[in-house]
């Protein structure tokens, strides 16, 4: 008998585990669960609306089932405390309120109805848990240079109005035009001084006070200072990032993603310290989370997060991705611009999104462990679309070699996604029919 020999689409076919829609989609995947302290959730869009959801339902049953007790998103720290603050049942406003402060470009990545879905729910499974026991949700990323050194000071002026003055003078360098992109390209080329090191000497000043700020004070101002600590922190990496601007592109991404590892480790600590179990849901975009090291990223010399974990922790991180073929976006046609729901071209004939499409099974689980896996590392194409997508350069502007068996631990495949729908779209923006807007209680 002649021994069927085995091909990346043969491979694919007999691991597969086609989704039926149902709570048990999730099975296998809840089976990877029980020894990782990390449960990475990516998205190879910032702007499909089924990774968003498929992304909240994995995580409301990591909560519920796996005890995890923290989710971190790729959104800037202050606007997600908000957030946080709103699931834990600390403020009286709504949850559309509570995504208020994701101002910048882009906002729909967060504020758009399936974000809304979640934190509604999060926010009502929380009303039943003791304070310490509540989980939350924190942002990872570094953008908010003014508004971190804001809370510092604000903070300070409630528990050290001495400390506030200090902190003032410390960030004055950063103050002159509160505009975080001139002030790194002023720093790099020496036409005004670097804050660099009266940063730095805040977040040290902050952290030597920690023990006298939140002694026998509770748990809510163990939280302040938390809040606090981490937006020093991100003052420090914010200021480095924007001079490092004008440098070249991969000290940016890699002190980018370096931060979000140290936060990652920050948060799980604080929530152990809380008598949690420190386990976090991560959602950010497939770029962040699947290992760099089997990608072309390494080749230019990028790390990410997923990797840095793996590196650190091995086996207790786990990265999920996510692919489409084809369908509808949410993305902006430039840096800036207006959200567009906006055609996803078929995938490129070369990649593993095809690869996938041509197996016939629409959308389906694939574990990326054991044998069969082998036949899934040799490297293809990938797409990734982040806030921009540009269809007429998609092959230069939107794909790269990766090997996805070394890049994941498995990803969802669906052939055909439609648009994450953002709160608040401009005139131009039709609305799918299929989408029916979250209602409030």
């Amino acid at each position: 008998m002649t021994q069927q020999v085995m091909t990346p689409f043969s491979a694919t076919r007999s691991l597969a585990l086609p989704l039926q829609g149902t709570p048990r989609d999730y099975d296998a995947l809840m089976a990877m669960v029980p020894d990782k302290r990390f449960v990475l959730l990516g998205e190879s869009t910032h702007g499909t609306r089924e990774f968003y959801r498929m992304r909240a339902d994995i995580t409301r049953r990591l909560i519920t089932e796996a005890g995890f007790d923290g989710v971190a998103i790729e959104g800037d720290w202050p606007d997600v405390w908000r957030v946080n603050r709103y699931v834990q049942g600390e403020s009286e406003e709504d949850a559309y309120s509570a995504l208020g402060d994701f101002e910048r470009f882009p906002s729909w990545m967060w504020r758009n109805q399936e974000v809304l879905a979640f934190i509604v729910w999060l926010r009502a499974y929380n009303a039943d848990l003791p304070m310490a026991s509540r989980v939350g949700i924190y942002g990872l990323d570094l953008y908010s240079l003014y508004r971190s050194a804001d809370a510092v000071i604000g903070y300070l002026e409630n528990v050290d109005p001495a400390e506030a003055e200090v902190a003032r003078e410390r960030y004055a360098a950063l103050d002159h035009v509160r505009e975080p992109q001139t002030y790194g390209y002023q720093a790099a080329l020496g036409q005004r001084i670097a804050a660099r090191d009266d940063v730095i000497a805040q977040l040290l000043s902050l952290r030597a006070e920690a023990q006298a700020y939140v002694e026998h004070n509770g748990l809510a101002a163990q939280d302040a200072y938390f809040f606090a600590e981490r937006n020093a922190a991100v003052v420090v990496q914010a200021e480095n990032y924007y001079r490092a601007m004008f440098g070249r592109r991969i000290n940016t991404w890699n002190l980018r993603d370096t931060h979000m590892r140290d936060t990652l480790f920050a948060l799980s600590a604080y929530r152990r310290q809380r008598d949690g179990s420190g386990r976090i849901a991560v959602w950010a975009h497939n770029s962040h989370l699947g290992d760099a090291r089997a990608t072309e990223m390494h080749h230019h010399g990028e790390i990410n997060l997923g990797q840095l974990l793996r590196q650190e922790i091995g086996e207790q991180v786990l990265l999920i991705g996510f692919t489409t073929y084809v369908g509808q976006v949410a993305a902006a046609s430039e840096w800036g611009g207006d959200v567009e729901r906006k055609r996803v071209h078929p995938a490129h004939h070369d990649s593993y999104e095809h690869l996938f499409r041509t197996t016939g099974l629409d959308r389906f689980f694939l574990p990326l462990k054991g044998p069969l896996a082998e036949h899934l590392k040799e490297p293809q194409l990938e797409r990734a679309i982040g806030v921009i997508y540009l269809p007429r350069t998609e092959r230069a502007s939107h794909y790269f070699d990766a090997s996805l068996a070394r890049q994941f631990d498995a990803i969802f495949h669906l052939d055909e996604t439609d648009a994450v729908e953002p709160l608040n779209t401009p005139a131009h923006w039709h609305p799918a029919p299929s989408l029916s807007p979250v209602r409030l209680p």
